[in-house]
């Protein structure tokens, strides 16, 4: 969600920085969003743990996590990624179906998406932070996304933009299409195994009807 329909991650970044440096814990804005896709509470334990040796309380987690929901709230603007509608229309027309596997915690979800991309995608066909126990680099989000889709993991296609969310489509078994929407480097998302890349979610849409044309000539690919 966050990186690939809303451009959304500077905000999701600088909301974490804020927050844990209200907590006395030191973070880089280049790590944090390395830590994209992974869900807050295993975001505020891995933190926790490296600059205080534990874990954080069930008590300390409810808070970091209140108050970063509560800066990002005042930085975010909502904006849809340029281009993201224009591959979702082109999923609509090819008849398949659109699910959302994020690791986002973010109260009314579906009704942000649901506002911005109405009709699109289907409440109960949504993962989020408060399905899983691992989270992404796991494949158990994609794992569980391939099994309320109702299909297999060569009947299906990612579209991600961050390392974490790559390497568990890939750990799942899915052709995973990395979008390069955030300040690394290209090359971090072909090494955690995406299977090929795109500049942007218009680059996507401009190519996306020959990307299904190509899948459809290899075996097992979306058949």
């Amino acid at each position: 969600m966050d990186g690939v329909l809303f451009d959304s991650m500077p905000s999701h970044v600088e909301a974490w920085y804020e927050t844990f440096k209200k907590f006395n814990i030191p973070s880089t804005k280049e790590e944090l969003f390395l830590h994209e896709g992974r869900p807050g509470f295993l975001t505020i334990d891995m933190f926790f743990m490296k600059t205080f040796g534990r874990n954080a309380s069930s008590e300390e987690q409810t808070e970091v996590y209140k108050q970063k929901t509560e800066i990002f709230i005042d930085l975010a603007r909502d904006l849809p990624m340029p281009g993201a509608k224009e591959v979702l229309d082109i999923v609509k027309k090819m008849a398949y179906k659109s699910l959302i596997v994020t690791g986002s915690g973010q109260y009314h979800l579906f009704e942000k998406i649901e506002n911005y991309y109405p009709g699109t995608f289907k409440k109960d066909e949504m993962v989020t932070a408060y399905d899983v126990k691992i989270g992404k680099p796991h494949p158990e989000p994609y794992l569980m996304g391939l099994e309320k889709a109702g299909v297999k993991s060569n009947e299906a296609i990612v579209i991600e933009n961050a390392p974490l969310g790559v390497e568990s489509a890939v750990a799942a078994g899915i052709y995973t299409v990395a979008v390069n929407t955030g300040p690394i480097e290209p090359q971090v998302l072909l090494d955690a195994g995406a299977n090929c890349i795109y500049r942007s979610m218009i680059h996507l849409a401009e190519d996306l009807e020959n990307l299904f044309v190509r899948l459809n000539t290899k075996d097992g690919i979306l058949k």
